[in-house]
């Protein structure tokens, strides 16, 4: 019995339906994505939707649905829905739909009279392939079931438009057929269990509209290609595998390697369940590096969130192996102490000035899991000291250490925080000095490389290093507090403090090493607790504060004003829920136990089983931005996983 509940009783209500969504996730970075009854509200929907070697490695919806028929005694029950211009639903399948379970797999089961199908979709592990597999559990008469295929190959930022350049001829292929509409797209091949009949009726679905790129300003209208239908008879208690895939597999193992890829998959039997499931689609190998996507469905893997994930994703869960590879592949990518914000740009940028300290602070996560110092210095120490010199001597010029020992992060029109919004190439929030986090994450870091090297006997990195603790810990509490405010100030720029309540300052509070007392953590976690604190992480800025944006909603202007203004981030709970521990001990336990309890519903109002991206910070706190965020399934693990170690 799955954890995930569905109200049945809502399946064909379409704003209950539509506003729910399905995500699976591969190991190669493709992804099926779509809503509970399968109408795409989304540019980004699609039921096989795959990087493209030949176009960067970026993601494109190759198909984008797929409709079934169900014929009996000549009359047909087309179970598709599409949506097209003003709001027309045709056909309307969704009003077959019975219930809709997720488990290990998602399973759709429709009941037309006497007449029960299921659907289950599965999308196999390490390939660009969609396995989908239905079963006629009952039947009073012969029946037949027909296949009509919705093709887009295009980007999952663009649409696809009718034209007369795409390449509408198909291929013979074993039980099925191949198509590649334009140059430079690999075959699309579309197979089945057992021989079909394809009948070629090749035409185009004009002006499908997607409410969600509607509602955000964006062109929200395609036209998408069908080439025509197959067909074939089904006996009642027989199963069939229909096969979506950029190769061409052998059809007569089918049914057995969709039974393979299912028995793999692991069963939501808990919330951590569901969260270690939503936890492994972030995971991504490819061309033997281990990498881990942002999130879903448009983000590749970002520098930053990267390794602020990695300890709730791997290191939670005891997959050891997976955080040492995703760690080993970044360190290639390290230049005089500094990462790209992303790995795989072609002209790579550094304005992350933080993710090298993050870096650190991933190592020092592995090092409770795995408590061997010796072999993490081996392996790593060469990196720490480098990204250390590498702050102290200002080797990116914008980004360094100031005579009081601090960091400063400074660059004209360009955000270098994880607060990075922007409106007209002008980042929303600026932060240019001395930010809290990172001059605490400084702090942190150097503490941490410290007492690793003397426990390896490094004498000459303790002799250079050993002074700048007291250095640091005197200019951050000179530089953040003041006996006016009971919080820390979010950033400091020649001297002038922005005192706005932001989560940054919870940061310094729960990291290892702190120069903070115990007085003024208290004091600062009341303050978050009081202002920023919900039920879906915390508030990037107070609501008291005339810039307070409390939805995420409407123009690209007004989204991006409130990301880094009033948005609730639920990454950011794990460090108060650390920090407040830390505190109050045991005492604290019930207060942040109903604050991650407080996450368990939102894993079935959204996305199905996973998290989205960020919150509006006036309740009841809307999902807005990506539909699954990988750091915010870390978090809330390694809160979760930080909680239970506590009381163990």
């Amino acid at each position: 019995m799955s954890y995930l509940k569905l109200d049945k009783e809502q399946l064909i209500n379409l704003e209950y339906a539509l506003n729910r969504e399905i995500l699976l996730v591969n190991q190669t970075g493709s992804y099926i994505n779509s809503t509970l009854n399968g109408c795409n509200t989304r540019k980004y929907h699609g039921l096989l939707v795959c990087p493209i070697d030949n176009f960067g490695g970026e993601k494109h919806v190759l198909l984008s649905s797929l409709h079934e028929t169900v014929i009996q005694n000549k009359a047909e029950f087309n179970l598709g829905i599409n949506r097209y211009r003003g709001g027309i639903y045709e056909p309307n399948g969704h009003k077959y739909i019975h219930d809709v379970k997720i488990d290990n797999i998602p399973v759709v089961t429709y009941h037309i009279g006497g007449i029960i199908l299921t659907k289950e979709r599965i999308l196999v592990e390490n390939e660009k392939q969609v396995l989908t597999r239905y079963t006629l559990e009952e039947a009073n008469c012969p029946t037949v079931l027909r296949f009509k295929p919705f093709l887009a190959f295009r980007n999952i930022h663009h649409l696809s438009k009718a034209n007369l350049f795409a390449n509408t001829k198909y291929k013979n292929a074993n039980n099925g057929i191949s198509l590649k509409l334009y140059d430079g797209y690999p075959d699309v091949f579309m197979q089945f269990s057992k021989n079909p009949d394809f009948v070629p009726a090749p035409d185009w679905y004009y002006d499908i509209e997607y409410t969600k790129e509607l509602n955000r300003g964006y062109e929200y209208l395609e036209d998408l290609f069908v080439p025509g239908y197959f067909e074939l008879t089904i006996n009642k208690g027989e199963s069939i595998v229909f096969s979506t895939s950029t190769f061409e597999p052998k059809t007569v193992s089918l049914k057995q390697r969709f039974t393979r890829e299912t028995k793999k998959r692991q069963s939501c039997q808990s919330f951590l369940s569901s969260l270690y499931n939503a936890a492994s689609q972030f995971i991504i190998c490819k061309n033997n590096e281990t990498d881990i996507m942002a999130g879903f469905p448009w983000y590749n893997s970002i520098t930053r969130q990267t390794f602020i994930s990695l300890p709730g994703i791997c290191l939670a869960l005891n997959d050891l192996n997976t955080c040492q590879n995703v760690l080993k592949n970044y360190l290639k990518y390290l230049n005089n102490g500094f990462f790209p914000d992303y790995i795989n740009d072609k002209n790579p940028q550094y304005n992350s000035a933080d993710a090298p300290l993050w870096f650190i602070w991933t190592l020092q996560q592995y090092l409770k899991k795995k408590p061997d110092p010796e072999e993490l210095w081996t392996s790593y120490g060469i990196a720490i000291t480098e990204i250390l010199y590498a702050y102290k001597n200002s080797t990116l010029k914008y980004v360094g250490m100031n005579n009081d020992g601090l960091i400063y992060a400074e660059k004209s029109n360009t955000a270098l925080t994880w607060m990075n919004s922007y409106i007209d190439s002008v980042p929303v929030v600026q932060r240019g000095g001395l930010s809290v986090e990172i001059n605490a994450l400084w702090f942190n870091a150097v503490c941490f490389a410290l007492n690793l090297a003397k426990m390896n006997g490094d004498d000459k990195f303790v002799g250079q290093w050993g002074n700048m603790v007291e250095k640091i810990e005197k200019s951050f509490l000179k530089t953040f507090c003041h006996p006016w405010h009971e919080h820390l100030a979010d950033v400091v720029r020649n001297g002038v403090a922005d005192w706005s309540v932001r989560p940054n300052m919870v940061i310094a509070v729960a990291l290892d090493y702190s120069p903070l007392s115990i007085e003024q953590k208290i004091s600062i976690l009341g303050v978050a607790k009081n202002k920023l604190l919900t039920s879906r992480g915390m508030r990037t800025l107070s609501p008291d504060h005339l810039k307070y944006a409390g939805t995420v909603e409407g123009s690209l202007w007004e989204r991006e004003m409130a990301m880094h203004q009033g948005a609730v981030w639920p990454w950011l709970i794990q460090f108060f829920v650390e920090g407040y521990i830390k505190i109050h001990n045991k005492g604290g336990l019930p207060f942040v136990e109903q604050i991650i309890e407080g996450f368990e519903k939102d894993i079935t109002e959204n996305c199905i089983g996973t998290i989205s991206e960020m919150y509006s910070g006036n309740p009841p706190h809307h999902a807005e931005g990506a539909i699954s965020q990988a750091w915010n399934i870390a978090g809330i693990i390694y809160a979760t996983h930080f909680i239970q170690n506590f009381k163990n």
